[in-house]
């Protein structure tokens, strides 16, 4: 059952003989209550040691770091991640 879910960007950034391009691809963090998910990984609940996050420019956007057994990982979202971490700290008693 699905818990919460964030949206974050991955930004692909092409480069060719007169430009560069970036090309954003919209994405979501999905909070399990076993698990968080995103396109390419698969974190265990028991992995994750701690969510948090930085806003960068105002407006909600910045950085979700998941901060895991195995290294942090850092998405770029352009909004508030706040509800996702608070459910992921009730889940977790955090």
């Amino acid at each position: 059952m699905i818990l919460a879910e964030q949206e974050y960007v991955k930004v692909e950034r092409t480069v060719n003989s007169l430009e560069q391009v970036d090309v954003e691809h919209k994405r979501i963090l999905t909070l399990y209550d076993d698990k968080i998910t995103s396109k390419h990984r698969e974190f265990p609940i028991k992995e994750v040691m701690d969510i948090s996050y930085r806003e960068i420019g105002g407006k909600g956007a910045g950085l979700l770091y998941l901060h895991t057994t195995h290294g942090v990982y850092s998405y770029t979202v352009k909004s508030s991640p706040k509800h996702f971490i608070h459910v992921y700290k009730q889940l977790t008693n955090k």
